[in-house]
């Protein structure tokens, strides 16, 4: 529900209503102050109201600017989650949606350009005309001011030959403009979903254009081809008595509206916007290069099937909690690409570790270099760990954890944690039971996470806890091969597609039965629901954990988490 969204969301919602509010209020200000004010009375005889439109959008423009780089300083969001420790953990959760909130900004950034760009072509259809007509009227008497004096000029357009495409491509804002507008257009749609899961080169190669972006934001103004009336010349010749006598002035002309209006430049501000957060910026990249320079080294490489690459390595001085991140470099593959990877291991492990599937050129060639087995390993740089840790999973006697395809990569880390933690008799740990639930199209791809859950069940079994942990396996995407041997091999002590005891069960969850099934066997517990998945099933999740949650507070209760991976 609406209200529960908010009781656990109440940070995200108050930076979202602050930063569209601060929004609606900068465009409203500006367009009513350029819209109104005195100054800009001749400039708007020309433009009109495409004027406030282009300058509104400009300074919401600029507030974008200034926040896009913000939410992607990683060192500084892990010094806020580090400060914020003792703060509600919801609100260190929130801390996790920055890169939602990075594609909110992006989006309102391309639909801030499309506003003003639309703003400004109309903006120059009225110039080239006010500049080609030859009657009297006030917008006509203003373009040829140039030819009074150098400081007279309004009208940029001072030529009866000019064109839209020549001042795009020959004046610093037409050209800047072009070039930022292009920038962007490739920053958003190379960051689609499919083409940052499938071609990540891509992505990070033209979202560095970023630098071209903020290079002609900071030039685009300076040309200052905008303009209006200065104070001096308003307290001379106020528009508002003069303005008539520009179109009907003779050469005999002796009272205080005879002199000529003078006009000045806009200036340009969007470097007063956007300098802390490019200082910082600059900053974040330093201490990122600093930190990926400290030694890493590789202490154990395992090759799993369907190209997976199991990566054991050891940092000093680095301290990871359990559904945390990494970014991994390998410079003899390429120096400037850094690729995120969840963490596969347990705190309580002495090293750390990642599995990386062939999904792109970079993990095809980092499998292949590996694979190769030179004499000297290859250099590993690495930057992290980010991400909020996952403990909520240990502040519940029930869990029950969901994990779909991809998603399942943390659960190795957090289904270790909790092995451990039992084991070693964990008085913070509460958790007595856990249910898994592994949905994926195909098993090969994540068999090694088949050999972590065997050994858990071997180890569980050994030590008389096998029925801490019960799981489930669901098949998504299976052909009639698979369905074929499961028939002949259905009375088989261990599982056909797996190997393991648990049998697959083909097809998708009945979320009902699963529900009821816990709620059944825990009648008087809360029950934490934990998710790394995609948005559909979170929202069938969320159902289910309201549907089947007693109204009694003795009865069992669903509390959902949706983590952020």
């Amino acid at each position: 529900t609406m209200g529960n969204w908010l009781v656990n969301h109440w940070f995200s919602a108050a930076v979202l209503a602050a930063w569209l509010g601060i929004n609606i209020f900068l465009f409203t200000y500006y367009f009513l102050f350029f819209d109104r004010d005195e100054r800009y009375f001749y400039t708007r005889a020309i433009l009109g109201s495409a004027l406030a439109w282009a300058r509104a959008s400009a300074k919401c423009l600029n507030f974008n600017s200034m926040l896009i780089l913000l939410p992607v300083c990683r060192n500084l969001l892990s010094f806020l989650r580090g400060t914020c420790s003792c703060c509600r953990r919801t609100l260190r959760k929130q801390l996790d949606h920055n890169l939602a909130f990075h594609k909110l900004v992006a989006y309102t950034l391309a639909l801030l350009t499309a506003v003003h760009t639309i703003a400004h072509l109309f903006n120059l259809e009225r110039y080239n005309g006010s500049q080609q007509a030859t009657d009297s009227s006030l917008p006509a008497v203003l373009s040829k001011m140039h030819l009074q004096g150098s400081n007279k000029w309004l009208n940029p357009i001072h030529s009866n030959q000019t064109t839209v495409e020549y001042v795009a491509f020959t004046t610093i804002p037409g050209l800047t403009g072009v070039i930022i507008t292009l920038a962007l257009i490739l920053m958003v749609t190379s960051s689609t979903e499919f083409i940052r899961r499938n071609y990540f080169e891509v992505f990070w190669y033209t979202h560095h254009l970023f630098i071209i972006y903020f290079a002609g934001l900071v030039i685009h103004g300076i040309a200052g081809l905008v303009r209006g009336q200065t104070e001096e010349s308003i307290k001379e010749v106020h528009p508002h008595h003069c303005a008539q006598y520009l179109t009907h002035k003779d050469e005999y002309c002796n009272h205080e509206c005879c002199k000529d209006p003078e006009f000045g430049s806009i200036p340009a501000e969007s470097w007063k916007w956007v300098l802390a957060p490019v200082l910082l910026y600059i900053f974040e990249r330093i201490l990122r290069v600093w930190r990926a320079r400290q030694k890493v080294v590789v202490t154990k490489v395992v090759m799993h099937p369907a190209r997976v690459l199991e990566l054991q390595m050891q940092k000093k001085g680095l301290h990871m909690e359990v559904g945390q991140y990494i970014f991994v470099n390998c410079p003899s593959i390429s120096l400037l690409e850094w690729h995120p990877f969840t963490l596969t291991s347990a705190p309580e492990e002495d090293f750390f570790s990642i599995h990386i599937r062939a999904a792109g050129d970079w993990t095809e060639r980092l499998i292949d270099t590996f694979q190769q087995q030179k004499p000297e390993m290859p250099r590993i740089e690495v930057d992290g760990p980010f991400g909020t840790a996952s403990e909520d999973v240990f502040q519940y006697e029930v869990a029950m954890l969901v994990g779909a395809g991809i998603g399942v990569t943390p659960f190795a880390s957090i289904l270790k944690s909790i092995w451990y933690k039992f084991q070693q008799g964990d008085q913070t740990l509460k958790t007595k039971k856990i249910y898994f639930y592994w949905l994926c199209r195909d098993t090969e791809a994540f068999a090694w996470f088949n050999d972590l859950l065997a050994s858990l069940e071997q180890r569980m079994a050994e030590s008389g806890k096998a029925d801490f942990l019960t799981y489930r396996l669901f098949l998504t995407g299976w052909d009639t091969s698979i369905a074929n041997n499961v028939v002949m091999r259905f009375d088989t002590a261990v599982d056909t597609v797996t190997g393991l005891r648990h049998k697959t069960i083909f097809g998708r969850p009945m979320w009902n039965s699963e529900f009821t099934a816990v709620a059944a066997a825990h009648p008087r517990s809360v029950v934490g629901v934990f998710l790394c998945g995609p948005g559909p099933l979170a929202k069938s999740l969320q159902k289910s954990c309201h549907q089947h949650s007693s109204l009694d507070p003795r009865k069992v209760k669903f509390y959902f988490n949706k983590e952020n991976f």
